[in-house]
């Protein structure tokens, strides 16, 4: 997910999308503590769409 594509959401949409992104991310975290996963990239990827996210809406809170 690109940061253009983060902005262009709703309040309601990164909500959602976080909540998605950080269930995803705690699944990938037991699967690599149980040595089932199959790519760490995707740990990687996650913690960043969840930065990116945070980023944003913090961004918006402050411009009120």
């Amino acid at each position: 997910m690109k940061i253009k594509e983060v902005r262009e959401m709703t309040g309601d949409q990164l909500a959602q999308q976080l909540s998605e992104i950080s269930a995803g991310l705690f699944k990938l975290r037991v699967q690599a503590e149980t040595e089932k996963l199959d790519s760490a990239s995707q740990m990687r990827k996650a913690r960043k769409d969840v930065a990116r996210i945070l980023t944003v809406q913090r961004e918006r809170e402050l411009k009120k």
